[in-house]
């Protein structure tokens, strides 16, 4: 494969405005949209499609992605092509904003941690349910839209239907938001991995830099980074008041044996949901698609997702009937069709105060009970 210059390719339909951002095998450029008028970020493989293997990998993400854009958690996908010069190019919504800054000194409020863990759980479990792991969960691929609502982006490395998507694509992963397994090459990734890098990617929100992070930058090289990150000794999120229930939580998503994280997304979410519940703010709603499986790109192996549990029809009806009925779990995860229009809901963002030792001991007392009827202590 050859790498191509780094420049925006002319497009038939778009006028390039700039650089939006740099990957390890792709730029991300705005264009304008000239009908109808609008901004679009596109995404640009840096290489040709030459080989059957990069054909098979672009079409694979154009795919998955088109088939997962209707989640109202994931950026909707608009076109895919290849430009003149030879390189391919996807077309998707433009976002102004992500969660990175929030991970590099600026983090969010409670209330929006927990909103956002949720969205993204429910797009993820949507993926999963798919056979589609999307393999590099972070922070830079959370986005903001128009409406301040978490969108994830970027499944260029997703494991589709169980079979690798390329060569060492390991190697184009995010370390410090990566699961030990998969840094010491046991895994490309499962579910369980999926689990701890949403875990790790809330904890950064929450605390301003990632779950392993040291504050001395001379100890946050590669390599001691990835031992931090192998021992997984948690360290709750500093100089914030009673973030305990949140720490306990998160703490579970980043155990260090996958047999002790949440066994789903689901199962992480509505952990998340009760969180919200006992802290006081509105609870998410878990927006969960069944897709179906994603086409198969030519060249690739067929297999399914072994981590992820394959629902009988007893079991969907049962959710159907849950949410349609007064049981306890109505309304707790919404299980949408693949032609049901999504539900745009936006932010409710509430503030978490702690006022003097008085009351901080009566909401200690009273997080406590409820954490204790959700099984959390």
């Amino acid at each position: 494969m050859t790498r191509l210059q780094a420049h925006a390719p002319q497009l038939t339909g778009y006028s390039v405005i700039g650089l939006l951002g740099t990957g390890g095998y792709a730029q991300v450029f705005r264009y304008e949209q000239n009908l109808p008028r609008r901004s679009v970020a596109v995404k640009v493989l840096d290489t040709s499609l030459e080989a059957q293997q990069d054909r098979s990998m672009f079409e694979a993400e154009a795919n998955v992605m088109g088939l997962l854009s209707n989640h109202p958690s994931i950026v909707t996908i608009y076109s895919a092509s290849v430009a003149a010069d030879g390189r391919p190019y996807i077309a998707m919504e433009y976002c102004p904003g992500s969660f990175r800054s929030a991970a590099k000194g600026a983090p969010m409020t409670l209330d929006r941690v927990l909103d956002a863990g949720v969205r993204i759980a429910g797009a993820l479990e949507s993926a999963h349910r798919s056979g589609v792991l999307h393999r590099d969960i972070k922070p830079a691929n959370v986005l903001l839209g128009h409406a301040d609502r978490p969108l994830l982006t970027d499944f260029g490395i997703a494991s589709l239907q169980g079979s690798m998507r390329g060569e060492r694509t390991e190697l184009a992963m995010s370390p410090q938001w990566a699961a030990p397994e998969v840094l010491t090459l046991q895994t490309s990734g499962t579910v369980a991995s999926e689990v701890w890098s949403l875990g790790a990617t809330l904890y950064g929100i929450a605390a301003g830099h990632p779950p392993f992070a040291s504050p001395d930058p001379d100890q946050n090289t590669s390599t001691k980074l990835r031992d931090r990150i192998q021992r997984a000794h948690y360290v709750p999120v500093q100089g914030a008041q009673g973030y305990e229930p949140f720490d306990r939580v998160i703490q579970r998503a980043l155990a260090r044996d996958p047999r002790d994280r949440y066994a789903s997304m689901l199962e992480f979410g509505e952990s998340l949901r009760a969180l919200q519940r006992a802290y006081g703010f509105e609870p998410t709603t878990m927006d969960v698609v069944d897709f179906g499986a994603p086409p198969e790109p030519s060249g690739a192996t067929p297999a399914r997702l072994a981590s992820v549990r394959t629902k009988t029809r007893a079991d969907r009806r049962e959710e159907l009937r849950s949410a349609h009925t007064g049981s306890p779990r109505a309304g707790v995860t919404r299980v949408r069709r693949r032609d049901e229009r999504p539900r745009d809901a936006g932010w409710k963002p509430r503030t978490l105060v702690f006022a003097g030792a008085g009351a901080g001991a009566v909401v200690a007392f009273g997080l406590a009970l409820m954490l204790a009827a959700q099984g959390f202590i």
